[in-house]
């Protein structure tokens, strides 16, 4: 009974330091811009690109609704992205494009070989601009800022880690769809 107790008075000593950070933020003056300038506010053909992306990178039987489960925590990872026009990074297009599309539209490679097709630049990016980080690092479970967003990354990784390479090398959105090897 005793472990019982110190359990719940742990789990709710992490709540209430979520609601204290939750709270900060929203009397913060600064504007939340974790989705860039929103996805709505994309113009069309980069909404175009993410509808076909949304499709197509949906292929394992069993994520394939999670595009519209996640759909607004996708739009908010595009949305950034091309916000920040991918923080200038290089489209590798030309010589990873036939793998990427292979490992991506394939039900049997996991997110570890796609994540490691990403460069170190990329791997960096990815780290600092995705929005979601651990609000305490030493509370367990953790528990993240923008929580939703780090619930759609763990529950779909590779299709995440996909949309962040296809968004680079198709040059941050330069194009009306997303940009698949249809050897």
């Amino acid at each position: 009974m005793v472990g019982l107790q110190a359990n719940a008075t742990a789990t709710l000593s992490v709540i209430e330091n979520f609601i204290a950070v939750l709270r900060a933020q929203r009397t913060s003056s600064d504007p939340d811009t974790a989705c860039g300038k929103g996805f709505e506010n994309l113009v069309q053909g980069s909404q175009d690109w993410y509808a076909t992306a949304a499709v197509e990178l949906f292929k394992h039987p069993y994520h394939t609704m999670d595009n519209a489960t996640f759909e607004t925590e996708f739009q908010c990872w595009f949305a950034n992205m091309c916000t920040s026009k991918c923080d200038g990074l290089k489209s590798l297009f030309d010589d990873r494009n036939a793998d990427l599309t292979a490992k991506c539209q394939s039900v049997e490679a996991d997110w570890l070989k796609i994540w490691k097709m990403f460069t170190p630049e990329e791997v960096k990016y990815f780290k600092k601009a995705y929005p979601a980080s651990a609000i305490n690092e030493e509370s367990k479970p953790t528990i993240s800022y923008k929580q939703a967003m780090e619930t759609a990354k763990e529950i779909n990784k590779k299709e995440l880690l996909c949309l962040t390479l296809y968004t680079i090398d198709d040059e941050c959105v330069k194009y009306k769809y997303i940009r698949l090897d249809r050897k």
